[in-house]
């Protein structure tokens, strides 16, 4: 059971200034959730955050899995702190999710 659940209405890739930013988000606005991996790239450690900065970590994800109705991610145990105590998000991507097949073959791409 997910602690914290994105219905994803929008999802992105994006590289700029020699990062790659994959997100997944319920709208456009400030303060809608979202989630959001980054990653230098050229490859190393990976950027995890749930709706705000705040609530991020490098190296946080324990594992991800892909399933037909989106995105389950576990945060690994010593970075949950990070997080407000948050182990599992659930990301939600339903047949309107704008990008969501771009999105979903970059983050495997990214997690290898």
């Amino acid at each position: 059971m997910a602690d914290v659940t994105v219905d994803a209405a929008y999802a992105s890739v994006v590289e700029d200034d020699g990062q790659l930013f994959i997100g997944f988000a319920e709208g456009e606005d400030a303060d809608e959730a979202y989630i959001l991996f980054r990653q230098p790239v050229g490859g190393g450690p990976i950027w995890f955050e749930v709706t705000d900065e705040t609530f991020g970590a490098e190296d946080a994800v324990e594992t991800v899995e892909f399933g037909p109705a989106g995105i389950e991610i576990t945060i690994a145990a010593g970075k949950v702190a990070a997080f407000g105590y948050v182990r599992h998000v659930s990301v939600r991507i339903g047949p309107d999710c704008e990008c969501a097949p771009e999105a979903m073959v970059a983050l495997r791409q990214m997690l290898g």
